[in-house]
């Protein structure tokens, strides 16, 4: 192996910084990685201890005599167990979600086709599709000149923190009218473009080491969690811009009969948004401050690099293509929208036939039909390039969603939601918003935000209705909170999808996460039901 194809954790050689982006993975051994020695002890004693908590915290708790229903118990008990092999990684984070499922099946809390039937779930495939476009535009090198034509920008391209807080902002408003996970998945190629071509000034600059893991740079993790966070709270913006905007919203309709307009929900949205957003850009930055603040010579260096890439190529354009064909066909259900409202049947239409994960994989077909050498037969893409996609972050956010429908189905969800209320003896608007922000994110945190909201609104407003309260607040409230999972990969699909880049180490995304649900619940506890006087008045009252 020569210099220039040298990977990170090889000692003494040049890293290959695109060789290191294109092979990337969810989940690399400690022998793959480039660790201090204090950062080695830590990785070491994390991962020993998770190797022995995670049986036993699970055998503890199924056999404390707590009265649950058996499956409940033991299904909460299995899930503790997996928590604590994603937190503490004794085995890669995907097998610990699979050995979880293989224990629901093994000790009967489910059946297996029960178990493994919301794996078809549309976001895997969302997942799948994604991942492919990703590949065919960082192995055509179209990832490189979107993220060559963002730094080239004056106001953006010379601030490493300007770059992070760019994509943040471009995430957010783009996730307020397209699905979330469809929007990270569409900047994914560029972040990673751009964070590749800082490990390269980085490197070229000699600042950092000669055989530097460039899937280790703070700057990455800032860059990264800025695309996946920014998309949670710009999804909050509009009812369409999330599924569990659309399913609280129902859920309040049906049990007050007070409709919450377009308009009006952006007009309580919109100052949670924008203070959430400022605390994303500032707590991300102090926790993860980039290498260099700022990018010396950048605009030289992109005009020399954006001269080498010249002309765009037959690949390119098909990527390019294929790509477009995606975006407008995610973007189209928003639209309608936007224009015929969500209540149009035209939109109910639109939206159950172009669902963004069958849109996802037939996008990804094109690469495989649009021809660079007819006469050869050679396409767009390999099979073989697409099936380097990181299958882990699909296996992991698969068995985030079991768990998610388990904690539904089995009835756990409910009972503890009903049980806690009842022992917190709950009694005002404010104390029944606070226990349903809190129940949102703990939930959302093991499941998708979707399964969290539609296990917590309609355990909120019996709640509410029983204590003598409206349910408007505590429930929208709920539906606000099921967004705010920030911890964990299997939390929200973006998550998965930035975890899946390589770029974030699970602990980073968990300090980083927490901090995040905690300022989105005081937010929300404290702004909402200020927010929803002010723009539906009496209507709730």
């Amino acid at each position: 192996m020569t210099a220039t194809e040298r990977a990170p954790g090889q000692q003494g050689q040049r890293t290959d910084v695109d060789a290191a982006f294109r092979g990337s993975a969810t989940y690399r051994s400690l022998g793959e990685q480039e660790l201090s020695p204090a950062e080695e002890r830590f990785e070491k004693g994390r991962r020993t201890v998770g190797l022995f908590l995670a049986p036993a915290v699970t055998i503890v708790f199924a056999l404390l005599p707590i009265g649950l229903p058996r499956d409940q118990h033991l299904l909460a008990a299995i899930l503790l167990g997996v928590i604590v092999l994603w937190i503490t990684e004794p085995v890669p984070i995907p097998i610990g979600g699979l050995i979880g499922i293989g224990a629901i099946v093994v000790l009967g809390v489910v059946p297996a086709d029960d178990a493994l039937a919301p794996f078809g779930s549309t976001t895997v495939f969302t997942f799948i599709g994604a991942f492919i476009l990703a590949s065919a535009m960082l192995k055509h090198g179209l990832a490189r000149r979107f993220a060559m034509f963002v730094l080239s920008l004056k106001w953006v391209g010379t601030s490493t923190y300007r770059v992070a807080i760019a994509f943040g902002a471009i995430t957010a408003l783009l996730s307020a009218f397209v699905s979330n996970t469809a929007t990270v998945a569409m900047l994914l190629p560029t972040a990673l473009g751009i964070i590749s071509v800082i490990a390269k000034l980085l490197q070229d600059k000699e600042m950092v080491k000669p055989d530097f893991d460039p899937l280790r740079l703070r700057v990455g993790v800032a860059i990264m969690l800025m695309l996946a966070y920014g998309a949670s709270v710009g999804g909050l913006l509009t009812p369409v811009g999330t599924p569990p905007n659309l399913i609280g919203r129902g859920l309040i309709e049906e049990a007050t009969g007070e409709r919450i307009g377009f308009l009006d929900w952006m007009l309580m949205a919109a100052p949670i948004c924008a203070l959430m957003f400022v605390a994303l850009a500032a707590v991300l930055l102090l926790l993860n401050k980039p290498e260099i603040r700022r990018i010396e010579g950048v605009s030289e260096y992109v005009h020399r690099e954006r001269a080498e890439l010249g002309k765009f190529s037959r690949a390119e354009k098909n990527t390019l293509i294929a790509f477009g064909v995606t975006v407008a066909c995610w973007i189209f259900p928003g639209v309608i929208a936007l224009t015929a409202g969500t209540e149009s049947d035209l939109y109910a239409t639109i939206s159950d036939r172009m669902d963004e994960g069958i849109i996802a994989v037939l996008g990804a077909s094109l690469l495989f039909l649009l021809p660079t050498d007819w006469k050869q037969r050679e396409f767009t893409l390999r099979w073989s390039d697409a099936a380097k996609i990181d299958w882990g972050t699909i296996l992991l956010f698969g068995t985030g969603i079991i768990f998610g429908s388990l904690l539904a189905s089995t009835g756990l969800a409910e009972t503890i939601g009903t049980a806690s209320a009842n022992a917190l003896g709950l009694t005002s608007t404010f104390a029944i918003t606070i226990f349903a922000v809190i129940l949102a994110i703990i939930i959302s945190e093991t499941t998708s935000n979707t399964a969290s909201a539609a296990v917590v609104v309609p355990i909120i407003i019996p709640v509410a209705v029983a204590a003598g309260v409206n349910p408007f607040v505590p429930a929208l409230a709920a539906t606000f909170a099921a967004s705010f999972g920030f911890m964990l990969p299997v939390s929200t699909p973006q998550n998965a999808i930035a975890y899946g880049s390589g770029v974030v180490p699970i602990t980073k995304m968990i300090r980083s996460g927490a901090s995040f649900d905690v300022l989105g619940a005081l937010l929300i506890v404290l702004l909402l039901p200020l927010l929803v006087e002010l723009v539906l008045g009496s209507a709730i009252g």
